[in-house]
Order: C-alpha cells, then structure tokens, then sequence
C-alpha cells in the first residue's frame, strides 16, 4: 500500500517537472527559441490554432526566428499574434515570410528574467512539498487504520524524502542551467 502511495507520488512530481521545465523554455533569454511561440494561438478558418500548425517555423542564426504560413493570407494574422503576444518582439513581413528578430535582453531585463526563475522555481518547490504532504498523510493513516505496521511507516516516510530530494535537486538545476543561460551574454 506505502508502495502505491510513493508511486502516486512520483507519478504526479513528474508531471509537475515536466510543466515546470515548460514553463522554463518561455522564458525569453535572448537567443532564439522556438518554444517561445508556443503558447501563441492564430485564427484560422474561424478556429484558434497553434502556430506551429499553420506555419513553419525556424531558426536560421542564433537572434532570428522565421515563420513560414503554408497559407500565404495568415501572413498579416501571424504578424498580429506574434505582436499582440507580449514578448516584446516585432515581426518583419516580407510578403512570403516574418522574420521575427529575437533582440537582446538589457542588463536589467535579464535581472529581472533571472528573479523570475526564482520565483517560478519557489513555486515548484511549494507545490513538490505539498505533494510530499499529502503522501505523508496518507502514510499516517493507513499506519492509523492498522492496515501496514509502524516499521513501514517509517521506511514508506524515508522513502517519500528521498524521491522529494531527488525531485527538489532536479527542479533546482533546471532553474540554475535557465538562469545561467538568461545572465550570459
């Protein structure tokens, strides 16, 4: 029973590793990233749809994005979405592709970008304890409702620290490579 709660567990710290990591690649370092665009949603044929499945996108060097539409006539509604997107980055329309210029980030945009990090990663950490919580309390009561012994108990809560350690260390290296990453030049 101890063992089903602690894979419970681990099974929905992945899942919240996983968002965080994706939470991190928004974030806007300054170099181009196609995951930027990933939230961005565009009209087509009256359905609101991801970017990456109307256009093509790439990255020819290190500061630029392009965004290639397959339909030729999204051209002026991808520049829109791209613009109203509050990333702070201004399309370039040539008539068959936008070429979105990723600039680069200030002194103080990156400060600020790197105290972002920290607050996205605080956050994580919150909700990992709170996981970590509710496992316990689970473990109490099934040692409270005689169904495993106190010896279990215990390994079962010994057990549950190590996978929040393991958990803990990783969200906290994902944040540190990202902050890095924001703070070179």
């Amino acid at each position: 029973m101890v063992k089903e709660v602690l894979r419970e567990l681990e099974k929905r710290m992945k899942v919240s590793l996983e968002h965080f990591r994706k939470d991190l690649s928004r974030l806007r370092t300054g170099r181009a990233n196609i995951s930027l665009f990933e939230d961005i949603r565009v009209e087509y044929y009256g359905t609101l749809t991801p970017i990456n499945q109307v256009a093509t996108l790439g990255i020819p060097d290190p500061t630029l994005i392009t965004v290639q539409p397959w339909d030729p006539s999204l051209l002026d509604t991808l520049d829109k979405a791209i613009r109203s997107a509050d990333l702070g980055l201004n399309p370039i329309n040539d008539g068959k592709i936008l070429k979105v210029p990723i600039p680069p980030l200030d002194e103080e945009r990156r400060r600020e970008m790197a105290r972002r990090v920290k607050k996205m990663l605080e956050e994580e950490k919150t909700a990992l304890r709170n996981m970590r919580r509710e496992s316990k309390d689970e473990i109490e009561k099934l040692e409270k409702d005689k169904k495993i012994t106190e010896d279990d108990k215990f390994s079962g809560l010994e057990q549950l620290q190590k996978i929040m350690d393991e958990y803990t260390k990783k969200t906290e290296e994902m944040a540190a490579a990202k902050e890095k990453e924001i703070l070179e030049l």
